[in-house]
Formats: C-alpha cells, structure tokens, sequence
C-alpha cells in the first residue's frame, strides 16, 4: 500500500502529460484518420533533415566527447600536475551548469561581435573578422562537445581512481612507452567507463535544445527544434507530439542503452 501514492503521482505528474501528447498526435486538428498525421511528418523533408541532423550531431558530439574526455582524464589522472585535485573536483560543479550558459561563453569569445572577431578587426581594420563558425553545425558541435565531455570524465576518472598501480609500474619495468601502456593496461580498463559516458551524452545529445537555440544557428534544426517550430511557431500541435512520440521513443531506446551499459561497467 505504501507504493500506491509514489506511484499515483508519478502517472499525475508524468505518465498523463505523456499519454495527452500520444492522443494529441492521434488526434489531426483537420480530422482524418489517426495515423494520417504521422503518414504526413514522416513523409515531410523537414522531419527527415531534422532527424538526420540530429543523428549525425548526437553522434558526432559523442565521438568528439569520448577522444577528448579520454585525452583530458588520462592528463588530470596519470600527469602529476599543481591542481590537478581541484580540476577534478571543478568537473563536478562543471556538470551542474545548464547548456545554454557555455553557449553564451562561447559566444562572447567567437561570436560575430566576440572577443576574437574584436581582436583581428581592432589589428586589422577589417569591417568583420574571420569567425562565424558558431552559426553553422560546426559552432553547434563545438558547443556540445565542450559542454557534454565533462559527462565522459567524470565515469574515467572514477574508474582510473580503481586502477592498480602496480600494473602501469610493471609495464613501465618492462620497457613499455607510454603510448603501449595506454593502448594495453589503461583502456581495457577504461573501456566500461567510456561506454557508460557514451551512452549517456548520446542520450543528452539527442534532447539538446538550449544550445541550438542560443547559438543562433538558423540552418541548424533538430528534432527538438522541430517540435518547438511546429507548436509555437506553426501552432501544429499535432505534428509537433507526432515528432515528440518519435523523440521520446528514440530517447527510450538509448536510455536503455546506457542502463545496461552502465550495469555491466558497475559489475
């Protein structure tokens, strides 16, 4: 009896909301068939450009993710450096910060009117400076990977914290450079660790929509952006639950993804 109230306010708060947007999306605001408005999103370019450009930035951040945060955590874990300690301690506080925030960071240093683009038109006397990367997929994918790899770092740096020693003295005995103990002693063990963490920002990845807004990327549009486009913007709420169902089912799959990973990286 105890689980009736949890479970009574979870299908409130949660569960309902969840089932209006699956009636909604069967529910044409011009009448019709129930699928024929899922007949029409799939069939539209936009949905696909949309679902294309999400694939492809979710994977291409998470790849990106996964070199540097390895590359960064082999740094911070293995290299005897001054504050090394705090850095990690600082990628704690770094995960609790919201997206669009390093966006904005971004932005003032590489935007149109940012600190970089100031320094070359102020040496220069150009009417503009060179960078206006942010505005494309690239300033997008830059975004992402800057504020998702702190979320791969973070499952490394715990599983180089379990890391035997002895092992990296042994190999190191043995004549092996640091590259081969890399390659043979570090990543077997990390291997779990960067499944987790991938799985995770592949996740986070495919929901982001703070930094495609901020960054201002018109040609830039994502499933998320879609469904803001057509419930705001069009005020097509049918079409715009049919890409949420779609969204969440594809965000579903990867969860549970990143749970059995992360189950076999915890054993």
């Amino acid at each position: 009896m105890w689980a009736v109230p949890p479970v009574a306010v979870l299908g409130v708060v949660f569960l309902y909301p969840l089932a209006l947007v699956v009636q909604q999306s069967l529910s044409p605001d011009s009448g019709g068939g129930a699928f024929d408005t899922y007949s029409a999103v799939f069939a539209s370019q936009s949905f696909r450009e949309a679902l294309g450009t999400t694939v492809w930035l979710a994977v291409g951040a998470t790849a990106g993710c996964l070199v540097l945060g390895f590359a960064l955590a082999l740094v911070i874990a293995f290299v005897p450096f001054p504050g090394a300690r705090a850095v990690a301690k600082f990628i704690d506080v770094f995960l609790s910060f919201p997206s669009f925030l390093i966006t904005l960071a971004l932005l003032f240093v590489y935007g149109t009117v940012g600190m970089a683009n100031g320094l070359v038109t102020d040496l220069t006397g150009a009417a503009e400076g060179p960078f206006h990367f942010l505005t494309t997929p690239w300033g997008v994918l830059l975004a992402e990977i800057t504020y998702f790899t702190p979320f791969v770092m973070r499952p490394l740096l715990a599983a180089f914290s379990q890391l035997d020693t002895a092992q990296l003295e042994v190999a190191a005995g043995l004549g092996a450079r640091p590259a081969r103990i890399v390659r043979q002693v570090i990543l077997p063990e990390a291997l779990p660790a960067l499944a987790a963490g991938g799985s995770l920002v592949l996740v986070m990845c495919l929901n982001e929509f703070g930094i495609v807004l901020f960054t201002g990327a018109k040609d830039v549009t994502t499933l998320p952006m879609l469904i803001y486009g057509k419930a705001i913007l069009e005020s097509d709420y049918s079409a715009a639950c049919v890409v949420a169902v779609v969204n969440i089912a594809i965000s579903v799959g990867l969860f549970g993804l990143y749970r059995v990973v992360g189950k076999r990286a915890g054993a």
